[in-house]
C-alpha cells in the first residue's frame, strides 16, 4: 500500500478577479439611469395631470 503525503497548501490569494473600476462605472451608470427615469416619470405625471384635469 502506497503512503500518501499531505499536500502542502499555499496561502490563500486575497486578490479578486473582479474589475472594480468597471464595476463602479456600471453602478454609477445604473444610478444615473434610475435618477433620470424618476425625473422623467415625475415630469410625465405633471403633464398627465394637466391633460386629464384640464
Amino acid at each position: 500500500m502506497a503512503k500518501t503525503h499531505a499536500q502542502h497548501h499555499t496561502d490563500p490569494v486575497l486578490e479578486s478577479g473582479m474589475d472594480y473600476a468597471e464595476h463602479e462605472k456600471t453602478y454609477n451608470g445604473f444610478i444615473t439611469g434610475v435618477k433620470w427615469s424618476v425625473y422623467g416619470i415625475a415630469a410625465l405625471m405633471v403633464v398627465l395631470y394637466f391633460v386629464v384635469i384640464h
